[in-house]
């Protein structure tokens, strides 16, 4: 049966994979609203690999852009997009190319460089051709291109009864215009031009023909722009965009890594990490928020953002302040079911997209997350402790009540005291919390539970949230609320420890469903509820020994479901599949304890994960299957990549393992029970910033412990071991 034939209501919005998949690599750049997915030569050919295309706001504007060589495709010599994710190159050079029977240029003749960046929404390309024969040539190159205008909604998977108007492509004096009139009455256009002016042009091809004196070069620059309505950026030359994306990065506004280790392969992967963050940090009008992932994922999402932030908190604080600021100002202020939003509530994605303008999918403006709200709280009290901004966080404070009222007004459905959710549009997320694949809450016999659904790691949002909003009004003056607040807070514990916990699983059930029914499955959700102390001290050591086990570990990190569950699936996207993020949240549970094994066990794991992977990029997920000798991690064959709070990841799990914690107010940078990971002999943090002051610091083995060397210090600043 075809794929969308089980695309019922439980399975809306799922990704579809491709039948036969391409054996080449997917290359990425990306700037604030527009990404690029390139294959190996520097093209784009959607025909071959679904997803593939120049994307802007939601909307592919190029889904065929291909380079011949005298008809033919040329031969590849390597590829790489730049370690900092600005630019992608590409050499290339001629096949044999046969006239009459006899090779007229023989291969290895010809060099030709691709090079592209994306900036403001144009894709530019310095297309460079050299002559190595000792004799002149006509050389025939052409660029051949189309655009679909498809939504990402429709490569996703998702049919659509009705498209808007495709119109004939226009030739005009530099080159081609492609354009679509959408059902939500927007234009959009596809504007490719060349320099110096193609020979000739079609509505489907440029044709950029070159003399050539022997040992001579010729160079073409090719400007792709994404222009919507009457909105277009000026033209620049492509070393203009460069010199600006350059300047962009080195001015500082996006995340610097100040971290090094003694580990190649480690600072490799913290390299990339911080590149890719860098990538999906994208300027909104509330300051830059990290977009969740290429390709699917290219927007703001509320939990992916929150989690995002507080994995790279110690780092980057300035990431929790946009993440803030943009959820603040789109927090949900009217009930409406068709979005799944009630007063206080926090977003849990936003699309610009044609679908989403339309209603066809919910998520213009979508609020189907029951854990964003109270994760929103939680960065909040956290961004607070790392930079003692309370300036910052007054302005926001009528935010942080909204979500504490939502938590108690709505968030309780049913007055037991734990949060629940069950979607109230038709179309919208069936799960609602992050693993929200619609198979991923169920009972021990399989069944799907029947919500209101409380999952456990919700409660413990749910508590920590009550905490860190105590804080926070103790320090704004509120102390009745204050006191409120905690006595809340102790009473969620005291009522979660006794309904979650189940004693013949050694863990808490996964969730209660809607008859308070506990769903007895181990999975990785309980692993979320050891950072914020609701577990009790037994319950914590408890789950932290079953998330060591093979019937978790892979030895690629802690799969999300146990082995032995019904509905474990290691190729599944959340029934027992790896998830970097998972493990990192996880390992932060650790970070204050002594027996921090499972921590450091996870560290290495996803490093060796990470080597395997294609530039040490840890995607969003992979299969879940038991580490064997010899062989790489499994790919799971949709994940996002980059995935931001993947990239993230690495800064949380190293911080798990260091016990780092920085209290801005009492100017304090503390390591409680430090450990490196086996192949780690030391750790060089520079330029870690509490307010005006700043530290270089360095940690090294030594005995089977952790020392620690202040290196540099500026302004009072006071650096301490706690064992």
């Amino acid at each position: 049966m075809s794929a969308k034939s089980v695309n019922t209501a439980a399975t809306e919005f799922y990704i579809l994979a491709p039948e036969v998949p391409v054996p080449e690599r997917t290359l990425v750049l990306k700037h604030d609203d527009t990404f690029g997915l390139f294959n190996d030569f520097g093209d784009i050919a959607a025909g071959a690999r679904h997803e593939e295309g120049l994307y802007h706001e939601g909307t592919r504007f190029l889904s065929r852009m291909a380079l011949k060589l005298a008809g033919g495709r040329p031969l590849l010599l390597s590829s790489a997009v730049r370690r900092d994710n600005l630019l992608l190159g590409v050499d290339l050079t001629n096949p044999d190319i046969y006239l009459g029977g006899n090779v007229m240029l023989p291969r290895g003749s010809l060099h030709i460089y691709r090079s592209k960046l994306i900036w403001d929404a144009v894709c530019y390309e310095h297309l460079h051709v050299r002559n190595f024969t000792l004799r002149p040539l006509d050389i025939a190159l052409s660029l051949e291109f189309a655009a679909d205008f498809a939504d990402i909604f429709e490569i996703r998977g998702e049919e659509r009864r009705q498209r808007g108007q495709l119109h004939k492509p226009r030739v005009t004096e530099d080159g081609a215009e492609l354009a679509y009139q959408g059902l939500d009455g927007v234009a959009r256009r596809t504007l490719i031009e060349c320099r110096p002016r193609a020979q000739r042009v079609s509505g489907s091809e440029l044709q950029l023909d070159a003399h050539l004196e022997s040992r001579s070069e010729q160079v073409f620059e090719i400007k792709v722009t994404c222009a919507i309505d009457v909105r277009q950026p000026a033209p620049i030359s492509f070393q203009s965009a460069v010199a600006r994306a350059e300047h962009s990065r080195a001015s500082g506004s996006r995340l610097l890594c100040g971290v090094e280790t003694s580990n190649d392969q480690f600072n490799a992967w913290m390299t990339r990490s911080a590149s890719d963050l860098n990538m999906l940090l994208t300027e909104t009008s509330s300051g830059l928020y990290p977009y969740a992932g290429v390709p699917w994922f290219d927007t703001t999402f509320g939990r992916d953002g929150i989690i995002t932030a507080l994995e790279c908190m110690w780092l980057a604080p300035q990431v929790a302040r946009g993440v803030l600021s943009f959820l603040a100002a789109t927090q949900a202020t009217r009930d409406e079911p068709e979005r799944d939003a009630e007063p206080g509530k926090i977003l849990h994605e936003a699309r610009r997209g044609e679908m989403a303008a339309l209603g066809e999918v919910p998520f213009g403006r979508y609020y189907g997350s029951v854990d964003a709200t109270a994760l929103y709280v939680i960065l909040a009290g956290a961004y607070w402790r790392r930079t003692d901004d309370l300036a910052f966080l007054e302005t926001i404070w009528p935010n942080i009540c909204a979500a504490i009222t939502w938590i108690d007004r709505y968030g309780d459905r049913d007055g037991d005291g734990f949060v629940e959710y069950q979607r109230r549009s038709p179309h919208g997320l069936v799960q609602q919390g992050w693993k929200d694949s619609s198979d991923s809450v169920f009972h021990a016999d399989g069944r799907i539970a029947e919500g209101p659904i409380a999952l456990c790691e919700v409660q413990a949002y749910t508590y920590a949230a009550r905490l860190a909003a105590a804080g926070l009004a103790q320090a704004l003056g509120h102390d009745d609320m204050a006191r409120t607040l905690r006595e809340q807070a102790l009473a969620l514990r005291d009522r979660f420890r006794t309904r979650f916990w189940c004693p013949e699983l050694g863990t808490y059930a996964l969730a209660l469903d809607g008859y308070k029914e506990p769903c007895r499955v181990r999975a990785s959700n309980a692993g979320h509820c050891l950072f914020s102390g609701i577990a009790a001290p037994e319950h914590f050591a408890s789950i932290a020994r079953l998330l060591g086990q093979d019937t978790f570990f892979t030895g690629w990190g802690v799969r999300t479901l146990g082995d032995h569950e019904v509905r474990y699936n290691p190729m599944a996207y959340h029934n027992g599949s790896v998830w970097p993020h998972d493990n990192a949240v996880i390992a932060k549970g650790l970070s204050g304890s002594q027996a921090k094994d499972l921590a450091v066990r996870i560290l290495s794991a996803q490093l060796d994960a990470a080597t395997y992977f294609e530039s040490s990029r840890l995607p969003e997920l992979f299969c879940g299957f038991r580490r064997r000798e010899g062989k790489a991690p499994t790919s799971y064959p949709v994940a996002c990549s980059p995935q931001a709070w993947a990239a993230a990841a690495v800064f949380a799990m190293l911080q798990a393992c260091l016990g780092l914690t920085i209290d801005a107010a009492a100017r304090q940078i503390a390591f409680r029970y430090p450990r490196l990971p086996p192949r780690v002999e030391r750790v060089s943090l520079r330029g870690v910033t509490v307010g005006d002051s700043s530290v270089d610091l360095t940690l090294y083995r030594y005995s089977g412990a952790v020392g620690l060397n202040v290196d540099r210090r500026s302004g009072k600043l006071d650096v301490a071991v706690l064992t």
